[in-house]
């Protein structure tokens, strides 16, 4: 897992939060600035879960159903919001201003 200290400080980040494999949040760093709380990164965990779930019934189906293979097992789950973004890999998330977002940047920092 990485650390939350680390993925908090990359650019764009609101919150970085650790959750339980039910979606409970464990942990998180939310910048002074920020105007995110703990309740709300309660329910991105909760979401990513109910997310990957639901991506990895979809993703076994379709490679059940047809020749094409490669989408299971789903690792991770992005919300694109309309000012912020939830990227999360295993059981840790970030929260981006999607100004400054880097998809492929948070989701490989997620899976060190």
């Amino acid at each position: 897992m990485s650390d939350l200290n680390a993925l908090s400080s990359m650019p764009g980040v609101v919150a970085a939060f650790r959750f339980d494999e039910d979606g409970r949040l464990e942990d998180a760093v939310i910048p002074d600035d920020s105007v995110i709380d703990r309740e709300t990164l309660d329910l991105l965990g909760h979401l990513s879960v109910a997310n990957m779930a639901i991506g990895a019934m979809q993703a076994r189906g379709w490679e059940g159903v047809s020749e094409v293979k490669g989408f299971y097992p789903v690792e991770g789950f992005t919300f694109i919001g309309l000012d912020w973004s939830a990227v999360a890999r295993g059981h840790q998330g970030l929260v981006l201003k999607n100004q400054l977002a880097d998809y492929d940047a948070a989701y490989k920092a997620l899976g060190e």
